[in-house]
This record gives C-alpha cells, structure tokens and sequence, in this order.
C-alpha cells in the first residue's frame, strides 16, 4: 500500500485518484507520517442471480444431522 504526506496529496489528488482508479490499490495519505486517511477504489456493483440455473441446493439442506454425523463434529466421537 503506498503512503503519501498530506501535502503531496493536496497537489496531487486527480493523479492519486486516477492511479487508485487504475491499479484497484489503496493509498494511505498520512500527516507528520501517521495514516491519517484512505483513499480506496470505488467496488463494482454486485450481479445478483450470475450463478441463477448452476447451483442446486438440497430440499433437506437445513435439516438435522443424524445422530452419528452430529457426534464427529461436536467433537464427542473421534
């Protein structure tokens, strides 16, 4: 992650926006070297339904687990 003092910063933003913008990296802007903000790339919109028709879930995928399979992961049988 690169850090940059505030003043570069201030005489810089549209170059540091458009390099995080770029390169997907963050970039720490600190005043006397201690991190004081972030300047981070904006995330792309989520695609709901992008797996729609490739994934099936069990009709009895919340049901309980048997007895014997319980037991392994309560840690009470080896």
């Amino acid at each position: 992650m690169r850090v940059v003092n505030i003043h570069e910063a201030k005489t810089h933003l549209s170059r540091l926006v458009e390099d995080v913008a770029t390169r997907r990296e963050a970039i720490v802007i600190a005043k006397a070297g201690k991190p004081m903000a972030r300047l981070v790339p904006e995330r792309p919109p989520r695609v709901f339904g992008l797996l729609a028709g490739q994934i099936r879930i069990a009709d009895d995928f919340d049901a309980p687990l048997p007895d014997d399979m319980l037991k392994h992961f309560e840690g009470s049988e080896p």
